[in-house]
């Protein structure tokens, strides 16, 4: 099991009968209809924008939202279909199910590509989504094109300590978050999240989110994923590793290398842990040169 401190240093995450709202307001790009999509019973609430072969399916960070990905869709979406999902438990998405952990959102991910029949797909990921998209990546290897992750993954692979004491300590962790939850991670975005060139309005709608969010269901995001092998998963994967993360903390590859694990790291300077609404042109020109590299790699 990872101590909660160290799943906190790598998360953030966000299906409801779906009626597709339109990312952007002003956009004017094409939306679909009313489609209902779920898993297991669970709706599923999504945005579906852009026409093309190639799909680009977002999954936000713990406690947030499809929402946070309007800029990369108002953008994406001239060019690419695009579709951004509320995972369940988060969002619009449904909250009728006992499971929120990593295996239980993949399958949310695996659902929408197959009832919304995608067959390009490139995965992106942020947070502890990361390990969301990668499991989908894993299932899904015919759609699945390209592997991109937001912020995570900064020490993948790297040894974690499985203690007895490691165990009491993560379990007095997740009880004190189950009662002094907004306390708790207000504190931590405050201090670990954000950035000295976070602006006042990201600060105020992130942690605004965080507030209004089902605390027993964010909470439950922190038990126990089991022995979930990034590195194995990677090498299960089987397709490049994108990396979009901030330069205030650096990336260390030294695993990645050390697998065989293809991969590219793309640096956004000077953000915090939300880099798509920090400073959403530097990060689409990132995510653009991501997927100029994926498809030039499926040629």
């Amino acid at each position: 099991m990872k101590p909660l401190l160290y799943l906190l240093a790598g998360i953030v995450l966000s299906g409801a009968i779906i009626s597709c709202n339109n990312p952007s307001k002003n956009s004017g790009l094409n939306t679909v209809g009313k489609i209902a999509l779920h898993d297991d019973g669970v709706n599923i609430a999504y945005t579906d924008t852009g026409k093309n072969d190639t799909t680009l399916l977002f999954v936000h960070g713990w406690c947030i939202n499809k929402s946070y990905w309007s800029s990369q869709a108002t953008y994406f979406g001239k060019k690419y279909r695009v579709v951004a999902i509320d995972l369940p438990g988060f969002g619009q998405s449904g909250k009728n199910r006992n499971q929120w952990n990593t295996m239980a959102f993949s399958r949310d991910v695996d659902s929408v590509i197959k009832q919304l029949d995608l067959k390009k797909v490139i995965l992106v990921g942020h947070s502890m989504s990361g390990d969301v998209v990668l499991q989908a990546a894993v299932d899904n290897p015919k759609q699945v094109i390209g592997l991109v992750v937001v912020d995570i993954f900064k020490n993948v692979g790297k040894a974690q300590v499985h203690t007895a004491q490691a165990k009491k300590e993560n379990d007095a962790a997740i009880d004190s978050l189950k009662h002094q939850f907004k306390q708790i991670t207000f504190a931590y975005f405050n201090e670990a999240l954000f950035y000295k060139t976070t602006t006042a309005a990201v600060k105020k709608r992130v942690l605004n989110d965080v507030a209004h969010v089902d605390t027993a269901i964010a909470a439950a995001c922190m038990e126990d994923n089991g022995d979930f092998n990034e590195i194995a998963k990677l090498q299960a994967a089987k397709t490049k590793l994108y990396l979009i993360n901030s330069d205030v903390k650096l990336t260390d590859t030294t695993h990645l290398a050390a697998n065989k694990i293809p991969f590219k790291l793309l640096y956004i300077h000077a953000t915090g842990h939300f880099p798509m609404i920090e400073k959403p042109e530097e990060f689409n020109i990132l995510l653009d040169r991501a997927i100029a590299d994926i498809k030039m790699q499926k040629k």
